[in-house]
Parts: structure tokens; sequence; C-alpha cells
């Protein structure tokens, strides 16, 4: 036994894990592109020299981390797809559930990070503002729809994530505006009275202030602005501190 009582013994992956790891390279270099089938299976087991129980083992690992769909039946079998957001997603939110992590602390994650892309954008907004902008203006014919609204709230958000130009930033931001995303379909699905819902018309005018800030390529007007607008939307939304991410992913 070492020294400082740590205990040494080294756990053996199992074949399925390790055959998922050898596909799940060829998935994420770009061998293996989005829609393409995987070889049958008769043909995996040969290559690898496992049973089909180890192969389909496998499979199930990777189908839980949503990089392949298995369909069943005569025409079946396995088929790459691209990864996303939502099984990281759904993965953060619950270990943020299980240490009790209330729902305002997400919120503020989420504005650290888009006051600093906004910085980003700002100091550099050559065509960024741009396209932001005209999004924004999509969300004009939304403002009486709640719904449909904060589904385009949401991808003005991603939006400014990606325009940033920072690519690990904007993946933590979209694993937390998952998370948002249910709660924002809880939150408008409790409120039967219209005006009880997040001010649509007050979220446009702020992305417009916004844009308006950005063409003037002062990067500190316009994070202090973002900043100001995204502690106001935690308030609304998540205001009460004690309340944690159980009521979002239960």
């Amino acid at each position: 036994m070492p020294l400082d009582g740590r205990s040494t013994v080294v756990r053996v992956p199992k074949a399925g894990e390790l055959i998922a790891a050898s596909l799940r390279r060829q998935i994420i270099t770009g061998e293996l592109q989005p829609g393409e089938p995987l070889p049958n299976e008769a043909a995996l087991m040969e290559r690898f020299g496992v049973s089909r129980p180890t192969l389909r083992e496998a499979f199930r690992i990777l189908e839980s981390e949503g990089i392949i769909t298995v369909l069943r039946g005569a025409h079946g079998g396995a088929r790459v797809q691209a990864p996303d957001g939502s099984t990281a997603a759904r993965y953060t939110g619950l270990l943020l559930q299980y240490r009790g992590v209330a729902l305002a602390d997400v919120y503020r994650a989420r504005t650290e990070l888009e006051v600093a892309a906004v910085g980003l954008i700002a100091a550099n907004p050559d065509g960024r503002v741009d396209t932001l902008a005209e999004l924004v203006e999509c969300g004009d014919e939304l403002t009486e729809d709640p719904g449909a609204f904060a589904r385009h709230d949401t991808e003005v958000h991603r939006m400014v994530m990606e325009l940033g130009g920072n690519e690990t930033m904007a993946v933590l931001a979209g694993m937390l505006l998952d998370i948002m995303d249910a709660h924002n379909a809880l939150y408008i699905s409790t409120r039967s009275d219209t005006s009880d819902r997040p001010g649509a018309a007050i979220a446009l005018r702020s992305h417009r202030k916004l844009i308006d800030l950005l063409r003037t390529g002062e990067p500190g007007a316009a994070e202090a602005f973002w900043r100001k607008h995204l502690d106001s939307v935690e308030r609304v939304m998540a205001g009460d501190s004690a309340t944690t991410l159980v009521e979002v992913l239960s």
C-alpha cells in the first residue's frame, strides 16, 4: 500500500468500452460522418474479435452519448449522428441538481460568459453585428407569442456566444442555455395570465439597444448594458435564490 494510503488498483476497461472508444474516435475525427451507417454487426464483430453482446454494449455506450442512433428491425443498424450539446447539458444539469445548485447560479454563469462575448464582438464588429441584427429583427413578429419569442430569445443568446468567436465559451454557454430553456418552458406553462409572462417587447428593445451599442464599437458600454439586462432577466426568471434545478429537470 502506498504511504499516502491511496489505492493503486487500476481499473481495466471492458471490451465494450474499448470498442466504443475506437468508434468514438472515428466519429470525432470525421472518419465516420453524420448520417453514415456503421459497418454491420458481423463485420464489426470480426474486426474487433468480440461477441454480439459485447458489441451491443459498445453501441449502448455511444447511443447514450448521443453520437450514434440504433434502429431495430430488418432495415435497422447503427448510424452516426453529430454530437450536440443536449446530452452534455442534461448531464451537467443533473450534476448541478445533485449538488443543490440554485437556478440563479446558472443564470449568473451565463451572464459572465455572454458579457465576455459581447466585449469580443464590440472589439471586432465587422460583419458580426449585422448578422446579430438580422436575427434580432426576426423577433419583431413574435412578441405576441410568449413561447415562440422565448425560443427566439434563446437563439439570440446563442448567436451572441457564437459571434464572440471563442468556441469553448460558446459550448459552455450552450449547455447552460439548454438548461435554461427547460426552465423557460416551465415558467411560461405555469402562467395563464399573459401579464405575468416575460416581457417580449422589453426584451426586443434590449436586443436592439445592444445592436446600437455594438455598432459604436465601445466594448465597455455594450458589456455594461448587457450585464444590466441579464441581471434583470435573472431577477424575473430566478429571483428566488433558494430555487434549485429540481423543478426544471424532474
